[in-house]
């Protein structure tokens, strides 16, 4: 259901262009988590078709992504810890528990970022502990912005060497997801092993 009502928003949003990536990639780090799939692997296509450019798609896309992340980071930062301090409780949220989230996103917050920028079904949620845990707005920002477009690239790229090969598309995208969890594992053992290493 939600993947039909997302398909619709791109039918009726892509005849606005750039400004509709914008608005989807907004809206799919934010308040509706669609995949981005179906708004940038498209795209790609039309850029091969040579009625889109890659750079505005890819800058289009930047901008709403770091648009929702924000928000998310905003709403997160100015009423999260609010609601979590009054109701924490009924669902067994301790103050103790937002203490150790804000030291944890001061140490490794960047890291945690990035990583969960490349992550299906983290991505759009990753934003609300770094607002909560008030995070470098900097750091958040630029490592949001790294995930984000590397990801982004990956999608357009898709679309654009691949096109409407859906059988392909499906093949690759998934190989390329198991592929990313890959590194992103490795890269989570590199990162702990060398902070093991400095507090040794």
């Amino acid at each position: 259901m939600l993947r039909d009502l997302a398909q619709t928003m791109v039918d009726l949003i892509f005849d606005w262009g750039y400004i509709g990536i914008f608005l989807l990639m907004s809206i799919e780090s934010s308040f509706l988590p669609f995949p981005s799939e179906i708004v940038l692997i498209p795209a790609g296509y039309l850029a091969a078709q040579g009625e889109m450019s890659i750079t505005m798609i890819m800058f289009s896309a930047l901008s709403g992504s770091m648009l929702g992340a924000l928000i998310n980071y905003y709403l997160a930062f100015t009423m999260g810890r609010k609601i979590i301090i009054r109701y924490g409780k009924y669902f067994f949220i301790k103050k103790k528990t937002l203490y150790k989230m804000d030291a944890y996103f001061d140490k490794h917050g960047h890291i945690s970022t990035f990583i969960g920028r490349l992550i299906p079904g983290v991505r759009q949620l990753i934003s609300v502990p770094a607002g909560l845990a008030r995070m470098n707005l900097v750091v958040f920002s630029t490592y949001t912005a790294l995930g984000a477009s590397l990801w982004a690239l990956v999608l357009v790229m898709l679309g654009y060497f691949i096109g409407e090969n859906k059988v392909l598309l499906d093949l690759y995208l998934k190989q390329i997801t198991f592929g990313v969890l890959f590194l992103l594992i490795l890269l989570g053992f590199w990162y702990a092993y060398k902070n093991n290493k400095k507090s040794h």
